[in-house]
This record gives C-alpha cells, structure tokens and sequence, in this order.
C-alpha cells in the first residue's frame, strides 16, 4: 500500500483490510511531506488489530519521491507473495472482498482480477449509457490488447461514480461475476510473476517523477500477456477524499508512447 499525505483516509483503509478474512500480509511504504500517515493512533490501532489476527505488517518510509511509478516498483521488489494486492490509501474494503478476489485469480487463471472503486454518494446517479460496454467473461479471460479508442478501451465508463454498485444489483450472497475491462483503479490483485514478467514497473525509469497512469500501463502489459477481468460485487468503496497528486499533465502511456516514436523517427536517443 503507497501512501502520502492520508492520515485519516489510511486508517480506513486499514480498517477495512483489518476485517477480512483472507490471508495476506501488509506493507505500508510512505512518502508524506509530514509525520508519517501510519504514525497515528488511529492507524497505530488497526496495525495492532491486523498483527493480532496473524497479518505480517511492515511499514516504512520511501523517500525522496520518484514518481508514482518508482514507489509502485519499490513495493513489489519487496515481495516474494504468489499474489500481491496493491490497494491505494483511499479505499475501503467489504468484508470478504480479499477472500473474493484471490477465490478469482485462482479459478480464472488470469494476470490480474480488480475491485473497481465506487463512489457511493453517486448511488441516485443511474448512468446507462456508461453501462452499455459490460461484457462477462464465460470461461479463462484471454489476452487482450487496449488502446485509446478502441471498443475495449471504451469500458472505462463501467468504472465511473457508483457504477460498479449499480452493476452488482441482483448477484445473490456468495455469488460473483468476472468483466471485461479497460483497467481498474484502486484495489488490483496481481499474479506476481505474470507482473513481473509484464516488466512490473520498471518503467519508472523513463518517466517524469511527476506523472499518473502508471497502474494503467502497468495492466495494460499483464492483460497482453495473460488477461485480466474485473469482479462483481466490487466491494471497494472509494472515499473521495481530494487528490494527493494535483499534476496530472503526464499520462504514462502516451508519454512513453510519444518517447519511443520520438526515438523511432530519429530524436530521443539517436
């Protein structure tokens, strides 16, 4: 879990992963411009809480920052797990939804299974238009490629305000269901070694440390590779707390797009 800045919204965040009743371990990598957000008595406590239930936690600080991509990088070099979960510091989690999304990966034998966030104060807000690209996956999801403006590249309005919610009507108790997605944002659970085989994050290293997209890009190489899906219900609820990273000019994908044809025609790097 990358954090900065989130004193309040990581002591959610950790009360929600100390409910559940999988598995896992937790690693807490921060880079706040303060006191670290996990040095609060708050989250002290759900620390406590997920040590207590046989949860391995560690926590650290990550400084100085090199962008969004780089903490990611870090995080993952740390961990030997089958199944690593990066969860962002603004998201709470149902119970059960951990347990869901690894009973996912494992039977769906794919690179990565995702929560999308729902933003439950959009619950009267019924969108569906955003709702016309959802598609089941019935069986093993297949390698895809996505792009800007294609068909598949469209599903990201299945993610928009509480449409992952409003999706997830009338699945019984127990029940659940695997999408096809563009990405998704906030609570992704990887197969490491189909991440790592993707490149992970190494792509840090030719970013700006200023830039966002980089969960993006990342699936993107995973989903080539080894298919990805989105699980009903999600369970993720977004907390909608402001942005900690206000520049947004930099979209990974389209600034290394843009660097490999300035390369290609002769420019960077000739």
């Amino acid at each position: 879990m990358p954090t900065r800045d989130r004193q309040t919204e990581l002591a959610t965040t950790l009360a929600g992963l100390a409910a559940q009743d999988a598995e896992f371990g937790v690693v807490v990598s921060d880079q706040s411009d303060g006191p670290a957000g996990y040095d609060t008595p708050s989250a002290r406590a759900m620390l406590r809480v997920l040590d207590l239930a046989g949860h391995p936690v560690r926590t650290g600080r990550h400084l100085p920052r090199r962008g969004l991509a780089e903490h990611r990088h870090h995080l993952l070099s740390h961990s030997r797990a089958r199944y690593v979960l990066f969860l962002d510091d603004d998201v709470w989690l149902a119970p059960g939804t951990v347990a869901r999304l690894r009973t996912a990966i494992g039977e769906l034998g794919c690179g990565l299974v995702g929560a999308a966030v729902q933003g439950l104060s959009y619950w009267h807000d019924e969108r569906p238009d955003e709702l016309a690209p959802y598609e089941e996956w019935h069986g093993p999801p297949q390698p895809e490629s996505i792009a800007p403006g294609t068909d598949a590249w469209r599903r990201w309005t299945l993610h928009n305000a509480a449409n992952p919610a409003h999706l997830a009507r009338g699945l019984r108790p127990g029940e659940w269901r695997a999408y096809k997605i563009a990405w998704v944002g906030g609570c992704v659970l990887y197969d490491r070694a189909e991440l790592v085989a993707a490149g992970g994050f190494e792509f840090w290293r030719d970013l700006p440390a200023e830039h966002v997209g980089e969960d993006v890009l990342a699936q993107w190489r995973v989903m080539a590779r080894s298919g990805g899906a989105g699980i009903l219900p999600s369970g993720a609820v977004h907390l909608e707390a402001p942005t900690t990273v206000p520049n947004r000019e930099v979209e990974a994908h389209e600034y290394l797009a843009a660097r490999a044809g300035a390369v290609d025609q002769g420019g960077w790097g000739s």
